[in-house]
Order: C-alpha cells, then structure tokens, then sequence
C-alpha cells in the first residue's frame, strides 16, 4: 500500500453555513462548494488548503452517521482521510494486516472519491478514511 498524502480532514457540524462564518470570514479559507451525499446522509463542504483540504460534514437525518457522531462526541474532529494510489490493493493489505475495516469493498465519497473508512478500535481511536481519487 502506498500512502501519497493527507487527503483532508474531516470536522463534524451541526451547520455548514454556521462553521463556514469560521472558516472562510475569520480564517479566510475558501469553500469550493457543497455537496450531499445520499448514502452517508451528509452534506459536505470542501475547502482547500495548500495540498490538503477541510471537509465539513453535516448530517441530513437525525439517525446518520455523523448526527451521532456529533450527539455522542460534540462538534468536532471525526475523521483524518489519507489519499492511497489503489483503494483495493489498500484494503486487502490491510485485511492481511489484520485491521478491522468499516468498509470491506469501496465506497462513493464526497467529490468523486473512492473511499473505505477502517474502524477506531485498530487505528487507536482515531477514524480513518482511505481515499482514492481519479
């Protein structure tokens, strides 16, 4: 598995439009839109920064991932997502590794990307998300 970079991190919201007041009118990040995603229940926003980006979730139901995320945790931190040159390859190297993932098969991410999210209890609490974007 090869690793290219820090694809974004991801910051868990309550509001898009209310962090957006953070980060584009204090910290002067620009947000390159907004963007549902049906099947995660989210809407996210982008927002480059140098090579990397922020990605800001919000859940668009009460019973999606990141609404308890946030009911559970607090605003805040959900995931760290490290860009990968080949999601499959990645997933089977980590399954022989024996890492617990979330997702066993890609998934459609934010953007256009491929991704699988490996499980807290064998990334030391921390939720990763392995990216692949064409």
């Amino acid at each position: 598995m090869k690793t290219l970079k820090i694809d974004h991190i991801g910051i868990a919201v309550k509001s898009i439009s209310d962090a957006l007041k953070l980060y584009e009118d204090i910290l002067g990040i620009k947000c390159e839109g907004v963007e549902e995603v049906l099947e995660q229940k989210v809407k996210t926003a982008f927002l480059p920064i140098g090579d990397t980006e922020i990605e800001l979730l919000e859940s668009t139901s009460p019973d999606g991932p990141v609404a308890k995320f946030i009911e559970k945790r607090g605003e805040g931190i959900h995931h760290i997502a490290f860009r990968v040159d080949n999601l499959e390859d990645a997933i089977r190297e980590l399954k022989k590794r024996g890492i617990v993932l979330i997702d066993e098969q890609p998934r459609k991410g934010a953007g256009g990307a491929r991704i699988a999210f490996l499980h807290p209890k064998s990334t030391g609490g921390v939720l990763i998300e392995i990216c692949e974007r064409g």
